[in-house]
């Protein structure tokens, strides 16, 4: 399975880069990441972590980064207000891969006891920043239209 995961991790990064890389516009995409993901997910992770090794304290930042990693997605898609089918079926599945993460998480704390704190609040969150997304794709799924996001956020 991880074989697997590392293959089409790698096979998502190409479509990225080389596929979908030339449609890409810097100009569009203006969320200042390295001002307010890095710093806030460091300091997450220094308040959170049970154990204080890098280890850790590493595992505790990659948490907190991945929570809020799809932000400056979200926000460009609703800059260009108007998503393309590709992208808005990629998107989508990421949010129902981090929503059935949720379910992952019920099934093992009632089969196993397992307690993940920091995991469940980071998932929930990201599954959380989703939601508006989910609405207006599944939205226009229904009426069978292009989907079209608000442009105020």
């Amino acid at each position: 399975m991880k074989i697997t995961y590392i293959a089409l991790t790698g096979y998502t990064v190409y479509v990225m880069r080389v596929k979908l890389g030339p449609s890409y516009d810097r100009s569009k995409d203006s969320f200042p990441y390295e001002m307010y993901i890095l710093p806030g997910a460091f300091v997450m992770a220094l308040l959170t972590a049970y154990d204080w090794t890098m280890t850790e304290i590493l595992w505790d930042f990659s948490i907190w980064v991945e929570s809020f990693a799809i932000l400056p997605q979200l926000i460009l898609l609703q800059t260009n207000h108007e998503v393309d089918n590709l992208m808005s079926h990629y998107v989508a599945a990421m949010g129902l891969y981090r929503a059935f993460y949720i379910l992952n998480w019920i099934y093992r704390y009632w089969a196993e006891g397992a307690v993940n704190w920091i995991g469940w609040v980071g998932g929930t969150i990201q599954t959380g920043l989703y939601c508006d997304f989910f609405y207006y794709f599944a939205k226009s799924k229904y009426y069978g239209e292009k989907l079209i996001l608000p442009t105020s956020l």
